[in-house]
């Protein structure tokens, strides 16, 4: 499993935690936001908070956030 890491989207930093394969949970300003998971390259998806179920459904900040991330990823 990777280490943790910090991006930089929309001017705010997040803390981003690899947990599972293509799921990543993510922190702004030290407080846990919500998780994130790859659907594909540039389409990331929300996970209930509750239930761990994707969210289906256009959501910009997590696709930037995604896209952040496989971006950080790729220069490792």
């Amino acid at each position: 499993m990777s280490e943790p890491f910090d991006i930089e989207v929309f001017d705010h930093v997040y803390s981003v935690f690899p947990e599972e394969e293509g799921v990543y949970s993510i922190y702004k300003e030290g407080r846990e936001y919500l998780q994130i998971q790859k659907d594909t390259e540039s389409q990331w998806l929300k996970l209930d908070p509750e239930s761990g179920i994707p969210l289906f459904g256009l959501d910009e900040e997590v696709n930037a956030i995604g896209v952040a991330i496989v971006a950080h990823e790729r220069q490792q």
